[in-house]
């Protein structure tokens, strides 16, 4: 792959901004609100919030930037991540932590699928090894915000961490000031209000009638259901069996690791070989990892658990992106991203809602079964509701 100055910057702006993003969320978040009083329900209804923006705006946000300049809709979404990090200093009662989750989400909401959308622009061949690297370099936000942020509470408290959080979202907006006008999205296009729903809606026909990037999408949101169920509960199980803050967000940097390094890697595979058999594969992984969580009080093997899990998201993410943008491309790339993001939010958001109701009736060995046993079922699904489809239409 050649590697652009802009493609360069772009993933600058996803480290910092997922940094920022996941050193609050992972795991500061959940032990705020447990150090408030939440129930685990209420924790996981906490977590949940800021997805509840994505899947409200993911999609219209992405078919609008189908139709307007994509770049400068994406400057809301890098602000999103900036700002909302130096509230959390004055955050004292769950309600007022419920709203300002919801406001954070507007920064994924506004970014992530502009941002995809943007990549598969640049890169019309090597297609999901381009997504791996800047899926990698977002990863990498989700290595380092958790491990950084759970040493940071561990040792000094919530208030630090959310500062240097906001420090890295102000880097973030830095960066994506340098980034030059890319020619294909630098031209302002003047449309009437009439006319921008209209192209909105025939956006909106087109991505929803196309069958294979649903089933895709539900895979993300399968994924993503196990992804929210660990963000949510990981803390506090790591909590029951004695771990301190510092230990737990090791766990989550390792998870962050493991797809960073594998992310590039296999992408580059979905590129030469069947993203669908990727794909089924990864989300097996997952879900068997999902399962095996409550059953482990050693460290170490949580560690090899958690990347373990961090491959199988790789290995799904790379390949569901990529897939997403070959169905989509030509007519309607931001209102594929977007749309894939809708999807995947309803699974993230779900995740720890779900998750919280199973352990609270079955505790963590029966709700992490039962997630496990949903992203099990969601790759048996896919996978024969892919199975003939050699090479799927474009929208």
């Amino acid at each position: 792959m050649k590697f652009s100055r802009s493609f360069f910057y772009l993933c600058l702006v996803g480290l910092c901004c997922f940094v920022s993003y996941d050193m609050v969320r992972r795991p500061a978040l959940a032990l705020l609100a447990d150090s408030l009083g939440a129930t685990p329900f209420m924790v996981g209804l906490i977590v949940a919030l800021s997805t509840v923006t994505g899947i409200f705006l993911k999609l219209p946000m992405g078919l609008l930037s189908d139709v307007v300049n994509r770049q400068r809709l994406m400057i809301g979404g890098v602000l999103a991540f900036a700002i909302p990090p130096f509230f959390y200093l004055f955050i004292t009662d769950l309600p007022t932590l419920g709203v300002l989750r919801v406001i954070h989400g507007l920064g994924t909401a506004m970014f992530t699928p502009l941002a995809l959308a943007m990549v598969a622009e640049w890169f019309m061949q090597q297609r999901g090894e381009a997504f791996g690297w800047y899926t990698s370099a977002t990863q990498g936000g989700g290595l380092l915000g958790p491990m950084i942020g759970g040493f940071i509470v561990y040792q000094y408290g919530f208030s630090p961490a959310f500062l240097l959080a906001g420090v890295f979202g102000l880097l973030a907006v830095c960066f994506f000031g340098l980034i030059p006008p890319s020619p294909s999205i630098s031209q302002a296009q003047d449309h009437s209000l009439g006319k921008l729903w209209t192209e909105m809606r025939e956006g909106l026909r087109r991505v929803c009638q196309s069958q294979p990037i649903l089933m895709t999408s539900l895979v993300e949101a399968a994924k993503m259901v196990g992804n929210g169920t660990l963000m949510a509960f990981l803390p506090l199980y790591g909590l029951f069996i004695g771990l301190n803050a510092a230990e737990i967000g090791v766990l989550f940097g390792i998870q962050g690791l493991t797809s960073f390094v594998a992310k590039p890697f296999m992408g580059r595979i979905s590129d030469r070989g069947s993203r669908h058999s990727l794909i089924v594969c990864g989300l097996c992984l997952c879900g068997l990892m999902v399962m095996l969580v409550p059953h482990i009080q050693g460290y170490a093997v949580l560690l090899l658990v958690a990347g373990a899990f961090g491959f199988g998201e790789a290995v799904v993410t790379s390949s569901t992106t990529a897939l997403v943008a070959d169905l989509s491309q030509g007519k309607g790339l931001g209102g594929g991203m977007g749309l894939r993001g809708t999807i995947m939010d309803l699974g993230h958001a779900g995740g720890p809602l779900l998750a919280g109701l199973l352990i609270d009736q079955l505790g963590y060995g029966g709700g992490f079964f039962s997630i496990g046993t949903i992203l099990l079922l969601t790759a048996t699904f896919f996978g024969i509701m892919m199975i003939g489809i050699k090479k799927p239409a474009m929208l």
